[in-house]
């Protein structure tokens, strides 16, 4: 025998108001976490300033630095220029329109620098360029 209960039964309910504000959290979360993520792959260099400058990060790009007294570093790390052409040629085979970013000290000789810009050149890259920082 089954006994009905004087209340009446309500259905569950589920409610997604605060599981929306919860996720909405989440998402402003992420996005400012990731805009304060940034990875250096060059050696920390002082950069001239430039009007025109702007920020472009892009991963699959390859960022040279010339230090003051001329030593070129790729990714933090010393690279002669005969390893170089060799680490060039190999991605230029992967990708023809590989963009190389150029940063150099405010120090750095422009001689250091035009040879550097011509040694790439001549390594086949057609898309170089210098980095440079805003001006305020």
């Amino acid at each position: 025998m089954k006994i009905v209960s004087p209340l009446p039964q309500k259905k569950a309910r589920l409610e997604i108001i605060p599981l929306i504000d919860i996720m909405f959290f989440l998402l402003a979360s992420f996005m400012l976490v990731s805009l304060t993520m940034t990875k250096q792959r060059t050696v920390s260099v002082n950069l001239p300033a430039a009007a025109s400058g702007q920020t472009n990060l892009k991963p699959d790009n390859i960022g040279l630095a010339v230090n003051a007294s001329g030593q070129l570093f790729i990714e933090k790390q010393p690279i002669a220029l005969d390893a170089l052409e060799a680490m060039l040629k190999d991605k230029l085979k992967a990708n023809k329109d590989l963009p190389v970013f150029i940063s150099g000290d405010a120090a750095t000789p422009h001689g250091a620098m035009i040879a550097v810009l011509d040694y790439v050149r001549r390594c086949g890259v057609t898309k170089v360029a210098f980095s440079v920082k805003p001006t305020p």
